[in-house]
């Protein structure tokens, strides 16, 4: 996901104005200025991607657990059909999961 240079100022703005320091490194990732604040040296720019992508992850976390709500409020009495909303919710669930291992949301 490419930046905008206004998204950039947007990101890199508030930091200097909170008394960030903005070395003359940059991040070897992106190519963004590394900043130091409170003796610690990042990246924002990478910083900011990190969120943003970990909130588009608690995204698809909160529709899987919508659906498997729905699924398990509206189970059938059939025991055929039942078993089928039952494996659904168990692949949704395996989903669930595996997403929050390779985000690191557990």
């Amino acid at each position: 996901m490419a930046l905008t240079s206004e998204e950039i100022r947007k990101i890199i703005a508030p930091l200097l104005l909170s008394g960030a320091k903005m070395l003359d490194k940059h991040c070897p990732k992106c190519g963004s200025p590394l900043f130091e604040k409170n003796g610690r040296i990042f990246c924002p720019v990478c910083e900011y991607r990190e969120q943003q992508r970990k909130k588009e992850m608690r995204g698809i976390e909160e529709i899987l657990m919508e659906r498997i709500k729905i699924l398990i409020n509206n189970l059938p009495e059939d025991p055929g059909e039942m078993k089928e909303h039952l494996e659904i919710i168990e692949r949704l669930i395996r989903i669930l999961e595996h997403y929050k291992k390779l985000e690191g949301l557990e």
